[in-house]
């Protein structure tokens, strides 16, 4: 049985190709006691495939592809694939992430020539349980799931300068888009803006600031936490707006880490906002066993007192600017961004994009200069 593929087909010019995905040749559909996945692409290119386990998935990943030309619900054809989604994952990359309604394994991952381009075809039979979580996980190819890094001469120069160094962390991104609503969607407002807010931070004597992304590509959770480590980080602020079913939740909020899992609106919220790594197919097992070297609650004797702290100057700075606070600014929950031992980290909740209220100041730069000019004001205190 084929645990996972990769295909690493060369071209000329394949590194700067733009890869055409063909929505009439594509398809995910049942065959005769197995699944057909069929990628229609108008040239070679690179790519690899693999499944996970709980829950399970198939995981495409295609170099230089779009998937933006794909609808979704045409794509389903069958029952044995319960549903499908597919996003930018790092720089030049794609992914599709096929959700599997039973134990079914990889037999057969190929590239042929199709006229003017080229299908790519994956068959997966069927399983038992204990043999597709036996066969399941990603390739060993060290490095991948950590999507992107700071240039090593520059994470250098941050983590011997003497200058505060302020992580920015806009959530989600790539094929995690975070809430949508109102046409905006939460991983491009966030990345507008943490980049306005670099800059202001910037702009302050003594204080440095860099995103844990600055394009829309996705980053696990615990690589965004790496990249802080990578520039010592003197503190980390995650960026989001959440939505909810109901429209009459408003205002601005600021969490620090809870160490009893906080409240059940908490909790509901880390679902919502850690779900990414689910979705965009991230080998989970992996992941924990790199977060679990950061919870470790005596390293946290200064750095847990000393978010929270942050957290409270930030919702007074934040009065003063008339940023429109939640009516409970103050929360904590396990956000996994929240968990490291060796920097202080806060996440900070916009607004709800669900509350068209929320939405239109958070669409504004006026709107999201408040909230910037309040986070560049208590930034200021610290690093005096």
């Amino acid at each position: 049985m084929i645990r996972w593929l990769v295909a690493m087909l060369f071209a000329a010019n394949l590194a700067a190709a733009q890869v055409a995905v063909d929505p009439e040749r594509t398809s995910i559909s049942d065959g005769w006691w197995t699944l057909e996945v069929a990628v229609g692409l108008d040239q070679i290119t690179p790519y690899r495939v693999f499944t996970l386990d709980e829950p399970r998935r198939l995981i495409i990943d295609v170099e230089g592809a779009s998937f933006g030309d794909l609808d979704a619900s045409t794509l389903l054809s069958g029952d044995r694939a319960a549903a499908v989604r597919f996003g930018p994952l790092r720089p030049g990359w794609s992914r599709m992430v096929v959700d599997l309604a039973e134990p079914l394994m990889i037999a057969q991952a190929s590239m042929t020539a199709v006229g003017d381009g080229v299908d790519l075809t994956i068959v997966l039979e069927r399983a038992t349980p204990e043999s597709f979580a036996a066969n399941a996980g990603a390739p060993p190819d060290p490095g991948w799931d950590v999507i992107t890094g700071f240039d090593p001469k520059v994470a250098q120069e941050l983590a011997q300068s003497e200058d505060f160094v302020v992580v920015i962390d806009p959530g989600h991104g790539g094929i995690d888009s975070g809430a949508v609503r109102g046409g905006i969607k939460e991983s491009d407002l966030m990345l507008l803006m943490a980049t306005e807010l670099a800059v202001m931070l910037k702009a302050q004597d003594g204080v440095q600031a860099v995103l844990t992304r600055d394009q829309d590509i996705f980053v696990p959770l615990s690589a965004r936490m790496t990249l802080a480590r990578e520039v010592s980080a003197d503190l980390l602020i995650s960026l989001h707006a959440d939505a909810l079913e109901e429209d009459d939740a408003r205002g601005a909020a600021v969490y620090t880490l809870s160490v009893g899992g906080g409240s059940a609106a908490a909790q509901r919220s880390v679902e919502r906002h850690e779900r990414g790594d689910l979705l965009a197919g991230v080998d989970l097992d992996a992941a924990d066993d790199r977060i679990a070297t950061a919870l470790m609650d005596l390293a946290r004797a200064e750095t847990g007192p000393e978010a929270r702290r942050i957290a409270d100057a930030l919702v007074a700075s934040m009065q003063g600017q008339g940023v429109l606070l939640n009516s409970n600014p103050r929360r904590e929950g396990q956000f996994t961004v929240l968990t490291a031992a060796d920097f202080p980290s806060i996440l900070i909740e916009a607004g709800f994009l669900s509350n068209a209220q929320d939405r239109a100041v958070l669409a504004t730069p006026e709107g999201r200069a408040r909230i910037a000019r309040a986070i560049r004001d208590t930034v200021v205190l610290l690093a005096r």
